[in-house]
Order: structure tokens, then sequence, then C-alpha cells
């Protein structure tokens, strides 16, 4: 959400059709069709007074921080260690709060990253997992509607970081289990040996999805 209020949509993908028993924007009538496209479209059918500023690209660290630059806050929708790192790491550089969401089969969780000097995501995870221990949705497996949950709630604490109101997730991770209807908040201290982020790297290598050398942080 940029100053002049507006959304900001970052996709490259195309609609799948194993994906529309989470990804409600979409119908299966658009099967095979850019993701921004449809979105963007779907978005303006809902609310035509919404201003959409389409970016019909993979984010990296080579754009990441042109495209972040002109929002107030980010809400992270991805489900992979690498654009984690690269979106808390561009939202650090540029003090820009971080609405984070993950989900993983039947578990959810959401917080709020670097608002007012709160913990980042690197406080929660210093060093990513191995690959083979953090698969993505599509490896995984994810509950048809954990996602549409867990997307609210990364909704309301965007929300509640605009307009000041309640006690957003800062600092503490929420956890929800869906199988019980359990939930519970945990701290996220800020370490005081993180080091200072100065630039972007190749976050691929930095999680072991691709071969090269690997940084700390840059």
């Amino acid at each position: 959400f940029p100053s002049h209020d507006s959304w900001g949509l970052v996709e490259d993908d195309t609609v799948a059709l194993s994906n529309l028993q989470r990804q409600i924007l979409y119908s299966s009538d658009v099967v095979g069709s850019a993701k921004l496209q449809e979105a963007e479209k779907r978005l303006k059918a809902l609310n035509p007074m919404v201003i959409v500023k389409a970016y019909p690209t993979r984010l990296s660290a080579d754009n990441a921080l042109d495209i972040i630059r002109d929002y107030d806050i980010v809400v992270d929708g991805t489900d992979n260690f690498p654009t984690r790192y690269l979106v808390n790491d561009a939202c650090v550089i540029l003090d820009k709060p971080y609405v984070y969401g993950a989900i993983n089969r039947f578990e959810g969780q959401v917080a709020l990253f670097n608002f007012k000097g709160s913990s980042t995501y690197r406080d929660l995870f210093p060093v990513p997992p191995p690959p083979e221990q953090a698969p993505n949705c599509a490896e995984a497996g994810v509950l048809g509607v954990l996602p549409g949950i867990i997307g609210s709630m990364q909704a309301l604490e965007t929300i509640k970081a605009i307009t000041a109101i309640g006690e957003p997730l800062a600092g503490k991770l929420l956890i929800l289990d869906t199988l019980s209807m359990q939930s519970r908040t945990v701290k996220i201290p800020k370490m005081p040996d993180t080091p200072k982020i100065d630039w972007l790297i190749d976050y691929e290598v930095f999680c072991g999805t691709k071969t090269g050398t690997k940084e700390l942080l840059g």
C-alpha cells in the first residue's frame, strides 16, 4: 500500500487447475492465463475504485528495492524461504513493515516484522533450514481453506498497522493448528548478534536451493 492509496501486485505465474481450491480469485475458465492479469481484473470487478499497479515479474534481488520502495507496507503471499528472506531484507533496508504469513498442511503462522523497531524474519529464522526440511505447498500439501484463513489474518494485521488500532503481532508469532482450532502466540526477541543488512544477495544460494558461493548476509 503506497502513499497514493494503491496496491502493488507482483506475480509471474499462470493459473493452474490444481490450485483453484485455495486461490479463490480465479476460476476454471481462466486456467493457463496470467495470474496477475486475472487478479487485477477480479479486484477491479469487486471494487472499481481500487488502484492496482501490476508487476509481471518475479521478485528478485535485482528489482525488490525498486518495487517495494514506493509502498508503505508489504504483505507476503509467498511459499518459499528464499523469497521470504528477500522480502525481509528489502523491508529492513527500506524500513518497511512486513506482514508475514506461512502455511503447511494444517498449520498456519502470522507475524508482523520490522514494525517500529520490532524483530524481523531473521530473528525468527537466523539461518534457513535445509531444503529437504522446508517443502512448499506443492510438495507438502495444504488444507484448501487454510490460505484464506491466514490471508484474512494478514489483512487484519495490515489494517491494524496502518490505522494504529489494537495490538499488532509485532515481535510475536501467532501459530494456528486448524485440526484442533487452537492457537498460541510466542514472542520473537531481537537477536543481538544479527549482522546489519546493507544489500541484497542471492537468496537461492543462501537457502541452498541452488549451488554457488553461500553468503551470510552480503
